[in-house]
């Protein structure tokens, strides 16, 4: 199998990587570019724990290969805080308790700034939807909910 070189920006940084082209989007993140908080948990797309922005879209990097990544703007879990700064979802995780082993935490975490930054004026329901897509085992999705409402709170609703 071939391998060719080419660079990823993520989180702002350029990464030069030389890999194989089907290498995935999440193996890169990982083994190219150390940057081991994108977890891979199916790597079938299925379970959600592998999310990171890219150009703005939440996307599975265990469905894209590192190569389609090329000339694109990658977000992953590392880059939500600013120093020691958390990023207000991430201190709301804390705050909500919504997280337990945290496997799925990372996943999630991107997935619901990639959907709120895309769509601020999202509604419950939308949100509940949007979190539908990723799996957890263990806290269910109750204080997951309460995190992202804490962080993003909705607009209330017009009154008839």
């Amino acid at each position: 199998m071939s391998r060719e070189t080419f660079r990823l920006t993520v989180n702002g940084a350029s990464y030069e990587v030389t890999a194989p082209d089907r290498k995935t989007l999440g193996d890169a993140l990982r083994e190219d570019c150390g940057l081991t908080g994108t977890h891979l948990g199916c790597e079938h797309g299925v379970c959600g724990t592998c999310t990171v922005i890219v150009d703005g879209r939440p996307v599975r990097s265990c469905l894209m290969f590192a190569r389609q990544a090329e000339g694109a703007q990658v977000r992953t879990v590392e880059g939500l805080a600013k120093g020691d700064t958390l990023h207000p979802l991430q201190q709301a995780f804390i705050d909500a308790h919504a997280l337990q082993c945290g496997f799925c935490t990372p996943g999630f975490l991107m997935l619901i700034v990639g959907a709120l930054e895309q769509d601020p004026d999202m509604t419950e329901e939308d949100l509940a939807h949007v979190l539908s897509s990723n799996l957890c085992r263990c806290t269910g999705y109750a204080s997951i909910a309460r995190a992202a409402l804490a962080a993003y709170p909705r607009p209330a609703p017009a009154a008839e």
